[in-house]
Parts: structure tokens; C-alpha cells; sequence
């Protein structure tokens, strides 16, 4: 059931901001004295509970290290926490202006899977996330996509249906999860394309 509202949803990395630095992964995994298959199959293994809040960066850096047979000593975990901060800290400019020109026809959210530090960092940087009418980040809320509590988060706290609201992200799972709780969806391939996506799905002006 909708309540006629236009919402429109959107992940942050692949979508409005870049997908992680290239070099980042080979420059911590030097760092740690490792291969770089050891070290980002650790990084990954380790990364859900950090997305979705169960788990400081401290307990995050430390997994990881002794998962690579490494001291995970304080100044080795900063310094890591902050090479990986870094590393997912683009934007792209052209998304973000696209973002924030939809406000006069739309209320405009985000739902992103970053950790709780990422997320103080991106918004400290980023300051037209706080024009948006809603920012929900995975370490922040507890929950990450594509689980539906990390949708249904977005919906009670916009006080709105399901159906109000149009999901977009690079990630296909993530957008049949958002669908399967009753949001619409649109799978990212290029502004272009959502441009015409969105246009189709907002009341003519």
C-alpha cells in the first residue's frame, strides 16, 4: 500500500560515491607483510560484522591481522583504519549534483553498507549528505543490505509504505532484496539510464 509519497532511495558506493581507491587493497596488504589474495580474502572475511555494527574497527583490524599470522598491535590497526577510510572517500561530483537536483521533486534518501567510523568520516566530508531527508549507514542502524531489516529501517523512519519508495543500487541482490519487502527497484548501470527511470516513476511536474 502506498501513501502516494516519491522516495527515492539510493546506495551510496557504485552509485553516487566510487567503489574503493585502486591500490588500496595492495597498499594495506604491504602493510600487513602479506600477499594481496591472503590479505583481501581476510578483509573480506571479516567485513560483515563491521558493516553491520557488531564489531568495532579494533575488533574488525585485529580479526584480520591475526587471520594473516600478524601483531595486531595499536598503531598497525589506526594506521590501517585509516588507509581503508580513505580508500572508499570518493564521490562522483556528477552524481552527487544529479542527488541533490531531485530534491524539488522527490524526497531523496541513502542506505549504505559502511561501517560506523567510515560513516562519521564520510559525513564530516561530505556535508550535502545532511540536506538529504534521511541517511541510514549499516554500522549506524545495525543492520546491512541486503538483510530487510536494513529496508525496513528506511521505512519506519520516513514514517512511509513500502511502495513509496524507488531502491536503487549497483548490486542486483541488493535490489531484489529491497523489492521483496515492496520497494521498487532499479538495478544502477549509468545516470543516464536512472535519469529516465526516475523521470518515468515521478508524477509529471
Amino acid at each position: 500500500m502506498s501513501t502516494d509519497r516519491r522516495i527515492v532511495l539510493f546506495d551510496l558506493f557504485g552509485v553516487v560515491a566510487r567503489h574503493q581507491r585502486p591500490g588500496a587493497l595492495e597498499k594495506m596488504a604491504a602493510r600487513c607483510h602479506s600477499s594481496l589474495d591472503a590479505f583481501t580474502t581476510a578483509y573480506w572475511t571479516y567485513r560483515p560484522p563491521y558493516d553491520a555494527g557488531r564489531h568495532t574497527a579494533s575488533a574488525y583490524w585485529t580479526d584480520v591481522l591475526r587471520a594473516l599470522s600478524r601483531p595486531a598491535d595499536a598503531d598497525a590497526i589506526e594506521e590501517l583504519r585509516l588507509t581503508d577510510i580513505d580508500s572508499w572517500s570518493r564521490v562522483d561530483d556528477r552524481m552527487v549534483t544529479y542527488v541533490q537536483s531531485l530534491r524539488d521533486r522527490a524526497e531523496v534518501a541513502l542506505l549504505s553498507n559502511i561501517p560506523a567510523d567510515h560513516a562519521d568520516s564520510f559525513l564530516a566530508a561530505q556535508p550535502w549528505l545532511h540536506s538529504l531527508d534521511h541517511v541510514a549507514f549499516s554500522g549506524k542502524i545495525k543492520a546491512a543490505k541486503p538483510a530487510p531489516a536494513a529496508f525496513q529501517h528506511c521505512v519506519i523512519a520516513l514514517q512511509a509504505a513500502p511502495a513509496d519508495f524507488l531502491f536503487v543500487d549497483d548490486r542486483e541482490e541488493n535490489v531484489r532484496a529491497a523489492q521483496a519487502v515492496g520497494m521498487n527497484g532499479h538495478i544502477f548501470t549509468g545516470q543516464d539510464e536512472l535519469s529516465a527511470v526516475i523521470d518515468a516513476w515521478l508524477p509529471t511536474r
